[in-house]
């Protein structure tokens, strides 16, 4: 084991590494869609073909509530995975999350691995900066150089206290952040997305970012990629694994976590994230109240591979949403929203 601190573009070289190739789910601790069915309608007096999907965020019409949550950016094998993301977003009008940027802004050279655009013009774009960064130095004008280098539609600041309290490396200054975080949403040109990492955010601080002029709320709950499993498969030595390992299963589940922000926070747009892996996990989010459901990990492994299956697993999803629909007896993402056909068995 090395003592050499890792820089920010190694540490991603490892995130992603890790990701491909070890377990790093929740060892016990489930997301909780698996709590809830849908009341199967035999005659639902649809036709499959008038499904429709679409939904509003930030003034923009989506084809499809489905969001390719924030993976990775600052390594030349990241920007082959979101530009085959991107590719696939633009032709599908999806909704897609870059990475964490700090590595871009330390280093101007690292901006290409995040830049999409010029194969993704029109697609909701979010930028990504960890909130933790506004104890150490950032502002504004670095959350303005993030949305910016990319030409963003939206602007996440990511929360992973525990991820940040378990890592060598970690910043764990957490203390006054709120009031720092409401800086950046009152002063941002474009909105702010407050997006937890997988261990979900509470009913109580979902009321405190939305107080603090967040314009958006991306639960990102526990019961799919665990972090702390990741910082474990990282660790430099015994004592910083022992510590991870004690947090494999900690956090809120996700489907309590979309409970807890819709709410709180009613009016604001919620984006189930944390496990969801196909489109009925999608269809139980928004039924539960979210506007978007978002996924990482299966995005990863196919965007690793290419960007035609990043599109045929698109395509899979969104009409494995759509079958949900037809047999729950909803035609639109605003009828599955308020729809009363979502029971929980437990």
């Amino acid at each position: 084991m090395t003592n050499i601190p890792p820089t920010t573009e190694t540490r991603k070289v490892d995130h992603i590494r890790i990701n491909l190739e070890e377990n790093v789910q929740f060892p016990r601790l489930k997301t909780g869609l698996d709590d809830f069915r849908f009341i199967h309608d035999a005659l639902p007096e649809l036709n499959l073909d008038d499904i429709d999907t679409s939904v509003e965020l930030f003034g923009k019409t989506l084809k499809s509530p489905l969001l390719i949550s924030s993976m990775t950016g600052g390594t030349e094998l990241a920007r082959r995975i979101n530009r085959n993301l991107a590719e696939a977003a633009q032709v599908h009008n999806i909704a897609m999350g870059l990475g964490s940027q700090r590595a871009a802004i330390e280093d101007d050279l690292l901006a290409e691995s995040y830049n999409v655009r010029d194969i993704a013009p029109d697609i909701v774009l979010f930028a990504n900066v960890g909130a933790v960064q506004l104890n150490y130095g950032y502002g504004i004008d670095q959350c303005r150089r993030a949305v910016d280098m990319v030409e963003a539609s939206a602007l996440i600041l990511h929360f992973n206290v525990l991820q940040e309290a378990v890592q060598p490396e970690g910043d764990t200054n957490f203390a006054g952040l709120l009031k720092k975080v409401e800086i950046i949403a009152r002063q941002s040109d474009v909105p702010v997305i407050a997006k937890e990492v997988g261990w979900g955010f509470s009913e109580r601080t979902v009321r405190q970012l939305k107080d603090a002029g967040i314009a958006a709320i991306d639960v990102a709950g526990a019961g799919g990629t665990s972090w702390s499993e990741v910082e474990y498969h990282r660790a430099p030595s015994a004592f910083h694994a022992q510590v991870a390992a004690a947090f494999s299963d900690w956090g809120i589940p996700t489907a309590q976590a979309i409970q807890y922000a819709v709410k709180a926070a009613p009016d604001l747009p919620v984006f189930a994230s944390g496990g969801l892996r196909d489109g009925i996990d999608i269809a139980k989010s928004v039924a539960l109240g979210a506007t978007l459901g978002g996924m990482a990990g299966p995005f990863l492994k196919v965007a690793n591979d290419s960007v035609e299956a990043v599109d045929q697993f698109i395509r899979i999803t969104s009409r494995q949403l759509e079958v949900a629909m037809l047999c729950a007896g909803v035609r639109s993402i605003h009828q599955l929203r308020n729809t009363d056909v979502l029971i929980h068995t437990k």
